[in-house]
């Protein structure tokens, strides 16, 4: 009988090593095709987003001529408040040309075509500061103003000679004249901090659509989120994984539970479109509506995590606490849920950043629509169920629904911005799951 040495692989020996290998060889590849995709992903979001957060400023001296702004001569807001923007609109006009001039540039632009290089939002924000100041009136005053969107999108890379030829919106000449001033230092593009202030414009003012109101929207909506989902979702798991018991009813619960959160978002939009606006009548599309829809979604997310959490702490806890004489409701509270809340707090966040992304449910109940301004939810005197509210997954729709590739580049840029808070929110998750880890 021949012995085979075991340092000798045989025929069955090879073919698990290379079925082995082969196994490997698949998990690092799907690995490597995930990396990849999510680096092609990130490239492309960040190579057109991260733009959006540089803008073009023209800065100009603006004559505020009194007999145009102020024609009583009193400083009565009353009658300042009836000269509108197009009346700016030619001030302006007249501060930008008398600047080429100053500086000697030759073009063939009618003064009119000068003066459409700055943003249709420079006249608001020059009658802005008039109205909040009126004794500048009478004097030239020196304003930091917003390009146009072809002009800003001309030193960003994004509009270039060959496009300003077939565009009707802007031409070589003024890209020409642009970089002159540019040359100049009229004409400066540098960090856009309005970008994350401002809010949207309309669609004739992409440069200067801005996030403010959907950062304080979502804000808003997780704050609502956590005060009312956390202390339900860890009541209903402590109850239903520690207290209640084991029946059909409970099964029942549990799969329900489990079925829950495997529904559609848009499922939840329905819901609160029906409960919270038709029954109830909360004003449409306001942060708190918002925030009970998005309630609902993210409860079965929390109790799951909340009840795997639980589950994970050794039997034994709770039989020594019971075994020194603590109550059951003692030995849960102050040794089983001390140690499961890293678990707790991180499915938590997790649910917050997955509510934090969520559209379709925002969508059914209003919240697509345009804010021009802070909405009276955020004064001092105003609550949750004041007016129309957005979030930023919505603004990121509303933005890619409009045709001016300006609000393209505001899309990317508020994406990116979405993704630094998801990561920021899962970076708490981890530092508080190894700050308030317990090893037994």
């Amino acid at each position: 009988m021949t012995h085979k040495s075991l340092l000798t692989a045989d025929v069955r020996t090879k073919k698990r090593n290379a079925a082995e290998a082969r196994f490997k060889a698949y998990g690092l590849g799907a690995i490597v095709v995930a990396m990849l995709a999510l680096a092609l992903l990130l490239t492309s979001v960040v190579s057109t987003g991260s733009s959006a957060f540089k803008q073009t400023y023209a800065t100009i001296s603006v004559p505020l001529t009194e007999a145009k702004l102020d024609k009583s001569g009193t400083r009565d807001l009353a009658v300042m408040k009836k000269v509108t923007t197009i009346g700016y609109t030619r001030l302006l006009r007249d501060g930008i040309v008398t600047a080429v001039e100053e500086l000697g540039l030759e073009t063939t632009l009618s003064a009119k075509d000068i003066g459409k290089m700055l943003s249709k939002e420079a006249a608001a924000t020059v009658r802005n500061r008039v109205l909040a100041n009126p004794e500048i009136v009478g004097t030239s005053v020196e304003f930091k103003l917003l390009t146009n969107g072809r002009i800003d999108g001309y030193f960003k890379g994004r509009v270039t000679m060959e496009s300003a030829a077939l565009d009707g919106n802007t031409s070589p000449e003024e890209l020409q004249l642009a970089q002159q001033l540019a040359d100049a230092g009229v004409f400066v593009t540098t960090f856009n901090w309005a970008f994350l202030t401002a809010p949207d414009a309309s669609d004739q003012r992409p440069e200067a659509a801005g996030l403010g109101v959907a950062i304080l929207g979502s804000l808003y909506m997780m704050i609502v989120v956590l005060v009312l989902a956390l202390p339900i979702g860890v009541a209903a798991s402590i109850y239903l994984e520690e207290f209640a018991p084991k029946n059909r009813w409970t099964d029942v619960i549990e799969v329900n539970i489990s079925n829950l959160a495997a529904v559609p978002s848009i499922v939840y939009g329905i819901l609160g479109l029906a409960i919270f606006i038709n029954f109830m009548k909360f004003n449409q599309s306001s942060p708190m509506v918002g925030g009970l829809v998005l309630t609902l979604m993210t409860l079965p997310t929390i109790i799951i995590s909340t009840r795997a959490a639980l589950k994970s702490v050794p039997p034994s806890i709770r039989d020594a606490a019971l075994g020194v004489g603590a109550s059951k409701m003692q030995s849960v509270f102050h040794h089983v849920l001390p140690l499961a809340a890293p678990g707790i707090l991180t499915g938590t966040i997790i649910g917050l950043a997955q509510a934090l992304g969520e559209t379709a449910p925002l969508l059914l109940i209003g919240m697509v629509a345009f804010v021009r301004e802070y909405p009276a939810a955020y004064s001092a005197d105003a609550g949750l169920f004041g007016e129309a509210s957005t979030a930023l997954p919505v603004q990121v729709f509303n933005w890619t629904q409009r045709a001016d590739p300006g609000f393209v580049e505001r899309a990317s840029g508020a994406i990116i911005t979405l993704l630094i808070f998801l990561l920021i929110m899962n970076a708490i998750a981890i530092f508080l799951r190894r700050k308030f880890e317990r090893r037994w």
